[in-house]
């Protein structure tokens, strides 16, 4: 009974931990926006690279990216083991790797610095977690033994 437990606490808490993650990266890239129009016009490298990060295209990339950790929030919390423990380490791990290429891209702010550690740590955690999950199975009788 206590695995049985423990797995569906998993579904509890890996959607909790995807709505946080997501709420820092909502937060790092408004004060980013905030930090960018203040900026803009105090250099040409500056502008170019605001100019440059900010197409359509880019912010069409950056919208998967949100919504693949939006959309884990749902999925971990509804589908089977085996998928759910798949896409939690895949995602978090795709999550991972964005947060520290974007640390590369220009020059990063102490306050974004602070965001993608908070985001790479809890992405971490999230993939860790997840990979330590695992399956099991509570037949009847141990149900009914343990009364």
């Amino acid at each position: 009974m206590i695995s049985n437990k423990m797995n569906s606490d998993r579904r509890t808490i890996l959607p909790l931990l995807w709505i946080f993650y997501v709420l820092n990266i909502l937060y790092a890239d408004v004060l980013n926006n905030m930090g960018s129009l203040a900026t803009i016009g105090s250099s040409p490298i500056t502008n170019e690279l605001i100019e440059t990060l900010l197409t359509p295209e880019m912010l069409l990339i950056a919208a998967f990216i949100l919504e693949a950790a939006m959309i884990m929030i749902i999925l971990s919390r509804v589908l089977p083991y085996k998928i759910n423990r798949m896409l939690n380490i895949t995602i978090a791990a795709l999550e991972t790797l964005t947060v520290v290429a974007s640390l590369f891209v220009g020059e990063s702010t102490i306050y974004y610095r602070f965001f993608a550690s908070v985001e790479t740590i809890t992405s971490i955690f999230i993939l860790w977690y997840a990979w330590r999950w695992t399956e099991t199975t509570v037949t009847e009788t141990s149900d009914t033994s343990s009364i």
